[in-house]
């Protein structure tokens, strides 16, 4: 009977551990995420992935990198990682570069082995006369060298436009983006408007000095929406606001861009 008893018990003690390491099993970081190009950054031993939510479009879209030792296969997860996204083009047989607004990493290190970017982009480019790519730069922790690589992606047209660039009447191009957080539902939805200002053709700058003003619309139906919450900024270009969708359909959200020298206004069109 004792025998008898020992014996339940261990089978107890089996399950029960069993079940914790079920219980512990660790999701992978990129699940639901694509992997869109990799490469390996000569010199430093280091190959370099580039994951995203979904296919690449005009507009803002999250990204993040993945390192990995090429020797170990192990996942490096402190870095300084800078990324500049790069159009070359062809026209008439002439070349031309550009690049579009980009938010850096802004720690270090790994959030869950991915260093989370995103980018704002201004065209679609998917041909031999149009091609985006990434000029990523790497410095490891505890490595003095430094690593570059560069990232061929293919990025296509949204529709309706998610992008407007925009000529103030100060003079000023600014590249204008929105971007939910959550897919949009009837009732109240985050929204969030970025603004970038255009320095050169290779830079571009945050901009923090507008007052938005959101007045959502179906213009088929003739009515707006009540209880939305115009975009404040809260950093790096990003303004956070809420708008309530009272119904699926066609939707039209205007902004008004104010600040102390000027007004502008643009409107984003959406369908859900």
């Amino acid at each position: 009977m004792k025998k008898l008893y020992i014996f339940f018990l261990l089978c107890s003690i089996l399950t029960a551990c069993k079940k914790d390491v079920i219980n512990q099993t660790v999701t992978d970081p990129k699940a639901g995420l694509q992997k869109i190009s990799e490469v390996y950054a000569l010199g430093i031993s280091t190959k370099v992935e580039l994951w995203a939510e979904k296919d690449l479009t005009t507009g803002h879209n999250q990204l993040f990198v993945t390192l990995y030792d090429s020797v170990s296969n192990q996942p490096i997860t402190k870095a300084l990682v800078k990324i500049l996204p790069v159009m070359d083009m062809e026209m008439n047989g002439m070349y031309m570069s550009h690049s579009t607004p980009c938010l850096q990493p802004e720690s270090s290190e790994v959030e869950n082995t991915l260093f989370p970017f995103a980018v704002v982009f201004t065209m679609p480019g998917n041909t031999d006369q149009s091609k985006w790519s990434f000029d990523v730069t790497i410095k490891r922790d505890g490595q003095n060298k430094i690593g570059t690589a560069k990232l061929a992606v293919a990025v296509g047209a949204s529709s309706p436009e998610r992008v407007k660039m925009l000529t103030t009447t100060q003079g000023e191009k600014l590249v204008v983006s929105y971007y939910f957080p959550n897919p949009p539902k009837i009732g109240i939805n985050d929204l969030e408007v970025i603004i970038y200002r255009q320095q050169d053709k290779m830079s571009f700058l945050s901009v923090d000095n507008f007052l938005l003003v959101m007045r959502p619309e179906m213009p088929a139906m003739g009515h707006g929406s009540p209880n939305n919450i115009n975009p404040v900024h809260t950093k790096n270009g990003y303004y956070k606001g809420k708008v309530n969708f009272t119904m699926t359909g066609d939707w039209r959200i205007n902004l008004d861009l104010v600040n102390a020298e000027q007004k502008n206004t643009i409107f984003f069109d959406l369908s859900f």
